[in-house]
């Protein structure tokens, strides 16, 4: 019996061989397959696009957690391919990228000169995006880019590059809180959702403010390589193991603290020190010596929130900090956050940071372990 021949390169025949031999050895298990595969796997190009005074960490971040991942990969198998191969990009005629913070990142290519098949296309943030918005051929190679890819996206105010390509155009998206209505405003056939940390949309992926590109690149090496894999490139660099890309990119303590109407802001320290009690819409009015109905429409005008949706999202941040910090039962921090109940603290931690108790608690017992 002869191993199958195919017309195609070399590569191609000699991995034809190995799953022709094999296949004729009948103990032989599917990981086993899988392990001796390895080091015939495409190494996926990731390209990230960045522009002059550009956010350093919209870069640096997510660029590092591919990096990672394949320095993991390579330690299980030494005699394998790196899984990426990570690339930044200059939309400018030189290679260096000057960040927003001054300082500059060496890149490894200027856009027109890249040349072979990108995997994954990301557009970092930055001010200068609108100055590259307005480079015609940019666009072009752009749009021919990004669609050719596997997938492609934006980190932070990376979209607007994408919404001048018309890239965004029917696509549910969302980007930094601050420059929602901006790009609303820019994409009147989009779906801008400003509250989720990134956002799939089939091959496009989008994300809010800065640090939300690491835990999309963590979701992304997710998909290649697996869970497993990203949990260890989330423990070395410390960070939680991916938030779901539908939790909340806003904090109600912040949100609180902006108001400029001092009774409403005095609320703040208030609230958190009395998480336990009843901070129902008559106490909290009362409190600001104002009409339950004033003082709702008040409190939404200064925080664009609802009091009830407030003091759920404070308490949902007490008993996250919590979750991270001790190994108190449910039932108890349900109690001295002001839940009542762990069915009721369960609800509610879903619904603001769409993932429950149990599973971030464990997200960040790996963390603890790692330290």
């Amino acid at each position: 019996m002869k191993p199958p021949c195919l017309n195609q390169n070399s590569r191609k025949k000699q991995l034809a061989g190995i799953v022709w031999s094999l296949s004729l050895l009948p103990t032989c298990s599917s990981l086993t397959i899988v392990c001796m595969l390895k080091g015939f796997h495409d190494r996926r190009t990731i390209v990230f696009l960045a522009a002059p005074d550009t956010q350093i960490v919209d870069v640096t971040g997510p660029f590092q957690i591919f990096v990672r991942a394949s320095e993991i990969f390579l330690r299980d198998h030494p005699t394998a391919r790196p899984p990426y191969r990570v690339l930044l990009a200059s939309t400018t005629s030189s290679k260096t990228v000057s960040t927003n913070c001054g300082i500059g990142l060496q890149g490894h290519v200027m856009y027109r000169s890249l040349r072979g098949e990108i995997d994954t296309l990301l557009v970092a943030g930055g001010s200068g995006l609108d100055i590259a918005a307005k480079n015609k051929h940019l666009l072009g190679w752009l749009r021919t880019r990004a669609t050719k890819a596997r997938r492609f996206g934006s980190i932070c105010t990376g979209a607007f590059l994408l919404a001048a390509a018309g890239l965004l155009e029917g696509k549910k998206v969302t980007t930094h809180w601050k420059w929602v209505n901006e790009l609303a405003s820019r994409c009147k056939n989009s779906t801008i959702d400003p509250d989720p940390i990134f956002i799939r949309d089939g091959k496009l992926y989008t994300t809010a403010g800065i640090t939300a590109g690491m835990d999309l690149a963590l979701a992304l090496v997710e998909e290649d390589l697996g869970a497993q894999l990203a949990v260890r490139v989330a423990r070395e660099m410390v960070l939680y193991l991916r938030r779901p890309g539908g939790q909340s990119q806003f904090s109600a303590a912040l949100s609180l603290q902006s108001s400029d109407r001092r009774p409403i802001a005095d609320l703040h320290a208030w609230i958190l020190e009395n998480l336990s009690r009843d901070l129902s819409v008559e106490v909290l009015a009362k409190r600001c010596a104002m009409s339950p109905r004033n003082f709702a429409r008040v409190f939404r005008d200064e925080t664009g929130v609802t009091p009830y949706k407030f003091v759920e999202g404070a308490r949902v941040e007490a008993a996250r900090r919590r979750l991270e910090e001790s190994e108190d039962a449910l039932d108890r921090m349900a109690i001295t956050c002001g839940f009542g109940s762990a069915d009721s603290l369960r609800r509610s931690f879903v619904r603001v940071l769409k993932v429950s108790p149990s599973d971030y608690r464990a997200g960040f017992a790996g963390r603890r372990e790692v330290a």
